[in-house]
């Protein structure tokens, strides 16, 4: 739901975070927004259609906003120190102040290291980190630092998971602490004066080292320390490295360390581990200067730096080619562009890529895992443009932004949900958006961050499939065919490149361009070959042609196979609904009478699974194809909606002669010539049986008129035998314990009712303990009467219905009083 002025009057005040990620702005007349320098809107107090509660409020009429924050605009805002909370004050309530506390996303920039495979953000005294393991949804979870820590170091400053996402390294004013995410524990220095000392200033890890960057204040310079993450302690240290002077940015990539400084100074060292690092031995940690280069052509330093393998031999990165992409988002004016640029180490010259970029992540070379989904992109940045996905180029640059980068729509977040970072094994991009909860019991709503899951197979499937890669779009599609959402990936791969293929012809309508369209075809065709290995192919086919014109339908099924095809393998797998889908594709591609003939087939088979709402769809397209048909088909065409009527009518139909039409196509005249009347053949099965629940579930699927086949029926299937063995035999197959028996036997009463079908009569509402329905019937037929008394009394079997007979005849008999009087 939008707003207007008029409803929020002008802007009251504005308020930017410290470190100017984010700003918030204030109303005269209702509400304040915090959004991000995007645009991302990530907080707001003024209620939106649509977001989810925890429970409705209670509230009274004209009362609809009284659980809204500054309702009545907002007169000032200031942030706190560190951007945790926000202060604001609301017009006309000036002796109370409200607080807003916030969460901060590990933006992967300055000294601190990426949460690549864990997502995590934090508060000023807790961790919030999206969990996906247990279920397919996403959930946050609030992790709370430990007291003895965060009440002496408050507030958290810093925040870096390790490469497996088991470990978190989290420091305060002062120390570190890890947690184990495996094991739900905490690790401390046990040491306080140790704890003291340390000034972190920024968080990395090398695989399971932790490194710290730690301020000395008392010579006011920088040092790095690596810390194995199984001990914390001075005993414990690998080794200390003393810094020129406050580094900037910093980043790990397998062996090698990265470090800059102002101006722009980078420098990079290996770092060689001899020896086990485990409990029972100490190894030793050498760094050693393998480049120093200082950028004399830079506007300003980068506010973040990452390592980029070299694209030709991804996962080997050598001392004498090391690339690293540079994010030159800088609070300085001059830099607040956010431009993205490449970094040549080789001979310091810096690439621009693109601008306005907020946030970006390296994604090639950053997993060892054989499951990871996204080797084939180099990295995704995020910007006011949304989110934009890099593929390496074959040629012979690399980085030729026309070849390169690709702008996927599909990637685009909402503008209230912010990415926090890729899951690569599940090939998605994770985001947090705003929740608000109400309770009656506060006085405000609860504002909670929602985690929001994007997938980004369906772009990496047709990024390979472009550049010819089919065997590796087959083994990247195989590792996800067990992930969530398999299914909706694979039906937006064929949509968009279906979608992409019709507006090309659209576009070229006037003119021929025979390669571009052999081009362009071929890519529909790999994309339904590479479907075509997965069982959910049938399903992906028909959803996209639903979702598209008819028009088009024949491109479609042109790739995809022929439709009639595709039903029959569905019909032969026993997928009915499937392949009911496909019913309205074969009566536009194929013909009336062939969808016809597809259609009737499959009604047989969904009445005999009993899927009795699916036969009625296929009943009601028959009528509407035979009365759509018959307008413009000639006198010798006319058999197929006659025949739709002898399907659908009542038996007294049947002998209707259709010798006179068999200038029809003969495999359909001879289905029309020997077919039943499949409707009424299966409700005499039900009925004979006795299956009654099945036959009212029938009957309420497909709108067959019960009525009238009772009617003609009442001597045929429909007839019960005598009243003792259909009681007991409806009883049993009705089991009137349940509900939905007592309700199915209330249907076909009143359908007996309306016929006068006495023996049903009696039986089912003897069945429901309907005294009312059996007085009426008996007083106008004693010797029924008589007849159903005896029947009861002589079975044991119907003791239960003493009571109701003891009832009946108590009021038969003051009836036969009064009638004497």
């Amino acid at each position: 739901m939008s707003y207007s002025v008029d409803d929020t009057g002008a802007v009251s005040c504005i308020a930017w975070t410290p470190d100017n990620s984010a700003f918030a702005v204030g109303w005269k007349l209702r509400g304040l927004t915090v959004w991000s320098i995007s645009g991302c809107r990530l907080m707001s107090t003024i209620r939106q259609i649509g977001l989810s509660s925890v429970s409705s409020p209670m509230v009274k009429p004209n009362q609809d906003f009284k659980y809204e924050p500054m309702m009545a605009g907002t007169s000032l805002m200031h942030w706190d120190e560190y951007g945790y909370r926000l202060y604001a004050v609301e017009e006309r309530s000036l002796e109370r102040i409200i607080a807003f506390s916030f969460g901060k996303c590990c933006l992967n920039r300055g000294v601190s290291g990426t949460t690549h495979t864990r997502q995590v953000m934090y508060g000023e005294d807790r961790l919030l980190i999206v969990q996906s393991e247990d279920t397919d949804e996403l959930k946050i979870l609030h992790l709370h630092l430990p007291v003895s820590y965060i009440s002496q170091n408050w507030p958290v400053l810093h925040v870096a998971a390790s490469k497996d996402g088991m470990f978190l390294a989290v420091a305060g004013l002062h120390g570190l602490i890890l947690y184990d995410i495996r094991l739900k524990r905490w690790r401390m220095f046990g040491d306080v004066t140790q704890e003291q000392k340390i000034q972190c200033k920024g968080l990395l890890w090398l695989g399971k080292i932790v490194i710290v960057c730690n301020y000395i204040d008392s010579s006011n310079t920088y040092e790095l320390l690596f810390y194995p993450r199984y001990h914390l302690d001075q005993s414990s240290l690998l080794c200390r490295k003393p810094l020129l002077a406050k580094p900037m940015v910093m980043d790990v990539y397998q062996d090698y360390l990265l470090v800059t400084y102002r101006p722009f100074d980078v420098h990079i060292f290996h770092v060689k581990l001899s020896g086990q690092l485990t409990r029972s031995c100490t190894p030793d940690l050498e760094l050693s200067t393998v480049r120093e280069l200082s950028i004399m052509t830079a506007k300003s330093h980068p506010a973040a730096m990452r390592f980029i393998p070299d694209q030709l031999s991804r996962g080997h990165v050598s001392v004498n080619h090391i690339s690293t992409p540079s994010d030159l988002l800088s609070r300085e004016p001059v830099r607040a562009n956010g431009e993205l640029s490449l970094l040549d180490l080789d001979d310091g010259r810096e690439k621009e890529l693109t601008d306005s970029v907020e946030l970006f992540w390296v994604t090639c070379g950053q997993s060892e895992e054989k499951t990871n989904l996204i080797e084939e992109v180099s990295w995704l940045d995020y910007g006011h443009r949304g989110m934009q996905v890099w593929y390496p180029s074959p040629g012979v640059d690399s980085f030729k932004q026309e070849d390169f980068l690709q702008l996927d729509p599909e990637l685009e977040f909402d503008r209230e949900v912010y990415p926090l970072g890729l899951l690569p094994n599940a090939g998605v991009v994770v985001g947090v958006c705003q929740k608000m909860s109400f309770s009656a019991c506060t006085e405000f709503p609860c504002f909670e961050p929602s985690p929001q899951a994007q997938t980004i197979l369906h772009c990496l499937l047709r990024h390979l499939l472009q550049r010819d890669k089919s065997e590796e779009a087959l083994r990247l599609a195989l590792l996800s065919a067990e992930k969530p959402h398999f299914s909706h990936c694979l039906e937006w791969l064929l949509f968009t490149v279906f979608d992409a293929e019709i507006s090309r012809q659209s576009a070229n309508k006037n003119q021929m361009s025979v390669p571009k369209s052999a081009s362009n075809s071929s890519l529909l065709e790999k994309t339904c070959d590479l479907i075509k290995n997965f069982p959910e192919y049938f399903d992906v086919v028909v959803s996209v042609a639903r979702k598209t014109d008819g028009r088009h339908w024949a491109d479609l099924f042109s790739a995809a196979g022929r439709s009639t095809e595709l039903f029959e393998e569905c019909f032969q797998r026993r997928w009915y609904r499937t392949a009911a889908c496909y019913i309205l594709v074969i009566a536009k591609l194929e013909g009336p009478a062939v969808s016809q003939y597809c259609a009737l087939r499959l009604l047989q088979a969904t009445l005999d699974e009993s899927l009795y709402e699916l036969a009625g769809e296929l009943v009601r397209f028959l009528l509407r194809s035979g009365r759509e048909y018959e307008p413009s088909a000639t006198d010798s065409e006319k058999l197929s909606p006659r025949f739709l009527g002898y399907f659908l009518l009542p038996s007294g139909y049947r002998r209707q002669s259709f010798d006179s039409k068999r200038q029809c196509s003969p495999p359909l005249t001879k289905y029309i010539r020997e077919s039943p009347s499949i409707l009424e053949s299966h409700a005499s099965y039900l009925m004979s049986g006795k299956e009654l629940s099945k036959l009212v579930a029938f009957v309420k699927g497909t709108q067959f008129d019960l009525v009238d086949y009772l009617q003609r029926e009442r001597y045929g299937s429909a007839r019960l035998e005598n009243f003792a063995s259909g009681l007991e035999l409806i009883g049993q197959k009705l089991q009137m314990g349940t509900l939905q028996s007592l309700l199915d036997a209330e249907f076909l009463l009143a359908h007996m009712c309306s016929v006068k079908f006495k023996e049903w009569i009696v039986v089912l509402a003897t069945l429901l303990r309907r005294s009312e329905v059996l007085f009426d019937l008996f007083r106008h037929d004693m010797r029924l009467w008589k007849a159903y008394g005896i029947t009861l009394q002589s079975h044991p079997a119907f003791a239960e219905y003493q009571d109701l007979l003891q009832a009946l005849e108590e009021q038969l008999s003051s009836t036969a009083i009064l009638t004497e009087k």
